[in-house]
């Protein structure tokens, strides 16, 4: 086997790159674009109000989605871990979707534009339920890559780091939808000039995602084989796996939070803050180098303290940042202070928990003699997107509850902030179960063994 090198880590964490700009703009934009009564350019022929018990569409496609989540996810990682292909058990996963994953992104904006309602709202169903599909079969295979290249603990917080880098990248360059739609708005109108930054971003994050692919030859650094157990199964034994189940309830905790604050961030800019959603990147960059500025001392502190105390800081720390939110007033100033204050957690959150989840997959490897990590990291990909779907369903349910004669109360917004808050604080409390201590002992003793 060649020896992993950071080299082939970094050329890694660019795919991490590509599919995080992608959720990013379903995360940031599809609410903003589709239901805002000012912003909301594609919902001019959708369904935007409440459907029943104040469910929105968007807040039904997600439960559905969720439910094909809870078939599709382990069956794509049982799929990936009993693979026998020549490239590899994940790379060629990755190098067939990227581009299909890239053109139906573009396709939730471009799509539904017909002239039926009906029609438009079938179409902004099945393209999400697809964006949903094909996010699982390029992350699953690519984060299970996360434990097999990170095969010791310098590698594994090294991968961590970097692909955090690149997720925040993605996710920074997400927002700046508005920006560049606004070079094209003059000669395009602004409709056709966001589906043209749609386009270019998905375009940069399609190449991104090949990269990799194209480049890792799997079988040179991973000595890997198929795994025997049924898809059904091994979900289970995975989540038999005690620790594992603590860190998923709070995981799925976790995205929820992130992800009702990242949904709500334009809203809370352009209502609470009354400052303009392009904006949003501005302080989207400062959150980014407050954050990549703490990577450095984030993997110094966590081989010295453990990731698990951490993890709890990151928590408390994202509460903190979420009540600034929920009680913030007008001017930029705030957005600043939260931006500032959003990077610490940011830079915790965003490096650890992949290295927790690595650290969980390889210990239960040890002790079952089965590299099960492809459905480890299915069920926390699944766990990201439950926390993503139940946040879209609050927070679309939450302020739809607050609208009246076409405009909402600020105060839905402020409860939504409120709502992260809270869901933080639990997030933190049950982390505290996670028994680090025994996981780290059990691969001190694989390490051991090897000697």
């Amino acid at each position: 086997m060649k020896k992993i090198t950071n080299k082939v880590l970094w050329i890694f964490a660019i795919g991490q790159f590509g599919w995080s700009l992608l959720a990013g703009i379903i995360t940031n934009w599809l609410v903003y674009y589709y239901t805002d009564e000012t912003a909301g350019i594609f919902g001019h022929n959708i369904t935007t109000g409440t459907l029943f018990l104040s469910i929105t569409l968007f807040g039904l496609i997600t439960m559905v989605g969720r439910i094909f989540d809870a078939v599709t996810d382990p069956l794509i990682a049982s799929w990936s871990d009993r693979s026998s292909f020549k490239g590899g058990r994940r790379i060629p996963f990755m190098r067939a979707i990227a581009v299909p994953f890239a053109i139906i992104t573009a396709g939730v904006f471009v799509l539904p534009q017909t002239g039926s309602v009906i029609v438009n709202d079938i179409l902004v169903f099945v393209t999400l339920i697809l964006f949903y599909l094909f996010m699982t079969i390029y992350c699953t295979p690519y984060n299970a890559l996360i434990s097999e290249l990170g095969n010791d603990q310098k590698n594994r917080i090294n991968v961590s780091t970097y692909i955090s880098f690149t997720y925040i990248l993605g996710l920074s360059i997400s927002f700046l939808i508005p920006n560049i739609a606004g070079i094209f708005e003059s000669s395009l109108g602004k409709a056709n000039a966001v589906r043209t930054a749609i386009g270019i971003m998905c375009l940069i994050a399609a190449a991104a995602m090949i990269t990799p692919a194209l480049l890792i030859k799997e079988r040179d650094y991973i000595d890997s084989k198929p795994v025997q157990t049924p898809a059904f199964k091994s979900l289970f034994l995975s989540f038999k796996n005690i620790q594992f189940a603590r860190f998923v309830i709070s995981d799925v905790i976790y995205f929820f939070a992130v992800t009702l604050f990242q949904t709500g961030l334009p809203f809370y800019e352009t209502k609470l803050m009354d400052v303009p959603d392009t904006m949003t990147f501005t302080l989207t960059v400062i959150m980014t180098v407050v954050s990549l500025c703490l990577y450095p001392v984030i993997n110094k502190l966590a081989p010295k303290f453990g990731k698990k105390k951490l993890v709890i800081g990151g928590f408390f720390a994202y509460a903190f940042v979420f009540l600034l939110a929920s009680i913030c007033g007008k001017g930029i100033a705030w957005g600043i202070l939260i931006a500032v204050c959003a990077g610490i957690p940011m830079a915790i959150l965003g490096i650890l928990p992949q290295a927790v989840v690595a650290d969980i997959a390889e210990a239960d490897a040890y002790e079952s003699g089965e590299e099960r990590s492809g459905m480890f990291f299915a069920a926390r990909t699944f766990a990201m997107k439950m926390g993503q779907a139940i946040s879209m369903l609050v927070f679309t349910s939450v302020v739809s509850s607050f609208t009246k004669n076409g405009g909402t109360d600020p105060f839905g917004y402020r409860l939504t902030a409120i709502i992260a808050t809270v869901c933080c604080l639990i997030g933190a409390v049950l982390f505290f179960f996670y028994n680090e201590k025994m996981i780290m002992g059990k691969l001190a003793e694989k390490n051991g063994s090897k000697d």
